[in-house]
């Protein structure tokens, strides 16, 4: 199993300087994760600092709150791609999913799919705030509006990622849609949880953390137990 492959490092953080940039791409890029999700304004910088490493750049538009204009989502998604931007973690309108305005949701999300011209678009629909049936809907719209991967949260919400989310996220999109686990995935048995669950892609600051112990585990070092995941942020 390659854990490394399934990891979006995540540098998103806003205290985050240029250094902080560069020393956690060269971490990505020496680990082999799939990618690292960086600011928008660092689009540029990982991509210099990633080439020829084969690890993509990913970004976020309309984050964390998911609540900017649907215009102001879709330029943002095309200046990301211009700037070089692999993936593009997006953030649904939450206001507007618990409101019941499905059309909103919908067409906010297609219009970053759009805009993304065929590139990777995950949907953070950040559960924290929404019911199982909010959860399911928002699901459902990401689907129907294009979207590859659902997203359990941004990690700057009071919860994370649990396993029941991950299940239930899951049970409710196609077989083509992917899921993607982040806030609290800090410890390589948290992963494997959610991982048994259905998630394929995990967000995530303590990569070096969860490599090193499946290394470890790998060699015989250490014990191999799986729990499961109580949430949290980054």
């Amino acid at each position: 199993m390659n854990i490394a492959k399934m990891i979006d490092h995540s540098l998103l953080r806003p205290e985050l300087s240029t250094d902080d940039v560069r020393r956690g791409c060269r971490i990505a890029g020496v680990r082999q994760v799939a990618s690292v999700c960086v600011r928008p304004s660092d689009v540029g910088l990982a991509k210099h600092e990633l080439a020829g490493t084969g690890v993509l750049v990913g970004t976020v538009a309309g984050f964390p709150h998911g609540d900017t204009l649907t215009t102001i989502k879709a330029a943002e998604t095309r200046a990301l791609a211009e700037a070089g931007a692999d993936e593009i973690d997006m953030v649904l309108h939450i206001g507007r999913l618990r409101s019941g305005d499905t059309a909103y949701v919908h067409d906010d999300i297609a219009a970053v799919v759009a805009a993304a011209q065929g590139r990777v678009v995950k949907v953070i629909l950040e559960n924290a705030y929404l019911t199982d049936e909010q959860k399911v809907t928002g699901c459902r719209l990401a689907e129907q509006a294009g979207a590859h991967f659902v997203k359990t949260s941004t990690g700057f919400a009071p919860g994370g990622a649990t396993l029941a989310d991950i299940q239930l996220m899951r049970a409710t999109v196609s077989p083509h849609i992917q899921v993607k686990a982040a806030g609290g995935v800090r410890a390589l048995d948290t992963l494997l949880t959610l991982h048994q669950a259905g998630a394929t892609r995990f967000g995530a600051t303590a990569t070096e953390t969860i490599l090193d112990d499946h290394a470890a585990r790998e060699r015989g070092e250490r014990p191999a137990t799986v729990t499961a995941s109580t949430g949290g942020d980054y």
